[in-house]
């Protein structure tokens, strides 16, 4: 991982880490994989960037095999620097098989604070398996237009802004041109689509602003990037999404069926200080 497109303070690493364990105790769940799914995972933080912590986990059997369905949720009370929450892995699955594009951006963080490596091998695999290109066209063209709308049709423009408006953009192009699931890492959308030098240039001094800034920065219009926003999303909104795909969910209930099936019942508490030797930490 790049710290310095992807910084981690140690110390803030230490809380997250320390939270989910006592998440894991407070609702006797098992953290499945955790990891950041903010400016942070994207490559754009501020100095002053929160910590956008998402983690799915699962629940012991018992959990499983009630009439009326337990809440699938997990949220932490928010701070100035965690927001920090979870998915249930039935909750998750369903998700997946619907197409659900923000869960696919988890899967490929590039900052992952905790793994159980042999599930998220599986999950990943399945995801591709699984992917719904034209849901995730969709879902990115529809953001960029939400944002674009928003944000960037005044005279003075917050700078983060631009590249929550340019992100979904080239996720929707990496999806238009058949690249597969789209990264979460905003310098590899930006590698492989941008050519043109100019424009190059303005994304990369826009990232340089950005990561030096605090959050609340504005400045004035970027013409270039601008001109390339308003060309590609007219562009965009006319043209023909991706053809739809039908998806065999088979691989998705055997991956429930056996990851509850390991967990079996409620185990001893954990104390939050426990080392777990199957995490994994980029």
């Amino acid at each position: 991982m790049d710290h310095t497109e992807h910084p981690v303070d140690p110390a803030i690493r230490a809380e997250i880490l320390e939270q989910l364990c006592a998440i894991e105790a407070e609702h006797q769940i098992q953290v499945l994989y955790a990891c950041e799914s903010g400016s942070r995972g994207w490559g754009f933080a501020s100095p002053d960037s929160d910590y956008d912590v998402r983690f799915l986990y699962v629940h012991a059997l018992p959990w499983y095999l009630r009439v009326t369905p337990g809440r699938d949720v997990i949220e932490r009370p928010l701070t100035a620097v965690l927001d920090i929450n979870g998915w249930e892995l039935r909750k998750t699955l369903a998700l997946l098989k619907k197409g659900n594009a923000t869960l696919i951006e988890w899967l490929d963080s590039p900052v992952v604070y905790r793994a159980e490596p042999l599930f998220l091998e599986a999950l990943r695999a399945l995801a591709r398996q699984v992917h719904q290109p034209e849901r995730s066209f969709h879902h990115y063209i529809h953001m960029a237009r939400r944002n674009h709308r928003e944000f960037l049709t005044r005279e003075q423009v917050r700078l983060k802004k631009y590249l929550y408006v340019l992100r979904p953009l080239l996720a929707t192009l990496w999806i238009e041109q058949g690249l597969g699931s789209a990264p979460m890492r905003f310098a590899t959308l930006v590698e492989e689509l941008i050519v043109d030098a100019q424009l190059r240039a303005a994304i990369d001094e826009l990232l340089r602003v950005k990561r030096s800034a605090q959050e609340s920065e504005y400045g004035p219009p970027q013409t270039i990037i601008d001109a390339f926003i308003t060309r590609e999303l007219t562009r965009l909104e006319a043209a023909l999404p991706p053809r739809p795909q039908s998806i065999d969910g088979a691989g998705l209930d055997r991956l429930l069926m056996e990851t509850v099936l390991r967990r079996g019942y409620p185990q001893q508490r954990r104390s939050p200080t426990e080392s777990r030797p199957s995490s994994v930490q980029t």
